[in-house]
């Protein structure tokens, strides 16, 4: 899958990084085997698109899916970020588009924010460093 993570549990923090060629199913894949584990529930995310070469764009349907999954997995009344790092003009724009799904879905408790580098993202999230798997 090239999606890979790292979750910091002192920070709270899964820290995802998307490489190469990125599909919905790898996203959906991430989404079921991370966000289902019981030790990161109520945990911010961080999800970097720096090193993806192709995004195979979903259509807006499959996008709206996605977003219904993932606000159906979040803790209620627990409100958690949601920092992706999106680099270039695709990336950030389909960014955009899953950050204005998920504010419209009254189950989604993740606030969602979009950057073009990683340092803003990291410190809209509070976290000055990399996080390190543990």
């Amino acid at each position: 899958m090239p999606i890979d993570y790292r979750v910091d549990h002192e920070k709270r923090l899964v820290h995802a990084t998307a490489r190469e060629d990125l599909t919905d199913q790898d996203v959906f894949g991430y989404q079921y085997e991370v966000w289902s584990r019981e030790d990161v529930v109520g945990y911010d995310e961080l999800v970097d698109m720096t090193d993806v070469e192709h995004i195979e764009v979903p259509s807006s349907g499959r996008l709206k899916e996605l977003v219904q999954l993932a606000a159906g997995m979040d803790l209620p009344n627990t409100p958690t970020k949601f920092a992706i790092v999106a680099p270039d003009r695709l990336s950030y724009d389909l960014a955009r588009f899953f950050q204005a799904y998920r504010q419209i879905d009254p189950r989604s408790t993740k606030q969602v924010e979009v950057f073009k580098t990683l340092p803003e993202a990291l410190d809209w999230l509070g976290a000055e460093t990399r996080p390190e798997a543990r």
